[in-house]
């Protein structure tokens, strides 16, 4: 499979054309990733626009996206395959008057038995594929080993087929929120992005470009509302996304000009937690004193 990208140029402006608006580290990282055939471990903090990026990518390549959504408790079953139990005893019990289990072993362990999850749905695509393994931080040390094998050899080993190797290399986005310290076996096959929170003009330019209908004027008040509330002691600073459907809920209340009381009014839209609420009202009415 040739180069999928041009230039980290070509990066950025095609991100730039899907709406989602990368800097030059983020657009470098991306080429790096299909040039050196390696997957990018993504950090930051939630809502920054990691996932999203997987999905920007799929979009501006036509590739397909396969999620992994990670969680505590995923195993090999959900991962990676599992065999297909109840077909492979119907096909047993057809079979019941062969002399040779040899035969039916070597029949019930073939494709036509075997479940493939997403991992293993990546690997064997013959079409264009960006996998997305999404929160890798939350599951298991011992579940993050099964990733090792595909992120390193782009194959899989089964016991009763054998080894099975990528028919292409898929880009592949791990994203982690660092809720925990992944291994350094993981971290060695990746490039590493981190993705922070935008500053004020960038997150301007991102209200301006995923907001219909919202204002040069209001796109900059709320990116500097949004700024300051994040420089306080919040149990959850309020994300891009949310940034983003605070934007969405003002432009629908017909807000041209955010004042103190307006803003006090939909912070339940931009923060989820009542103590950084009142935290984030008393600022604003401490601003509005000035």
């Amino acid at each position: 499979m040739g180069n999928r990208f041009e230039s980290v140029q070509s990066v950025r402006e095609g991100l730039r054309d899907v709406n989602y608006l990368a800097d030059e580290g983020i657009a470098g990282v991306v080429f790096l990733a299909d040039r050196l055939g390696k997957p990018v471990l993504v950090e930051g903090p939630a809502g920054t626009g990691k996932t999203q990026l997987a999905k920007s990518v799929a979009e501006m390549t036509g590739a397909r996206l396969i999620r992994l959504q990670c969680y505590e408790g995923l195993d090999e079953s959900k991962a990676l395959y599992e065999w297909n139990y109840k077909k492979q005893l119907l096909r047993i019990q057809a079979d019941k008057n062969s002399d040779s289990w040899s035969d039916v072993h070597d029949d019930i362990f073939s494709d036509e038995f075997l479940l493939t999850r997403p991992l293993l749905e990546a690997i064997t695509a013959e079409d264009p594929v960006v996998l997305l393994i999404d929160e890798v931080d939350r599951v298991e040390v011992e579940t993050e080993a099964l990733l090792l094998e595909i992120l390193s050899e782009y194959q899989v080993s089964i016991p009763e087929l054998g080894t099975i190797v990528a028919k292409q290399i898929p880009l592949v986005f791990l994203t982690s929120n660092n809720t925990r310290e992944l291994s350094e076996a993981l971290k060695r096959r990746c490039l590493y992005l981190h993705v922070d929170y935008p500053d004020m003009a960038r997150e301007k330019l991102i209200v301006t470009t995923r907001v219909p209908g919202v204002s040069e004027n209001l796109a900059d008040q709320i990116a500097r509302i949004v700024r300051s509330i994040r420089q306080l002691d919040l149990k959850k600073a309020p994300s891009v996304s949310e940034t983003i459907d605070w934007a969405r809920t003002l432009v629908l209340l017909g807000v041209e000009q955010v004042d103190a009381q307006q803003a006090k009014d939909t912070l339940h839209v931009l923060l989820k937690y009542q103590t950084d609420i009142a935290k984030a009202a008393k600022e604003l009415s401490v601003e509005a004193a000035k």
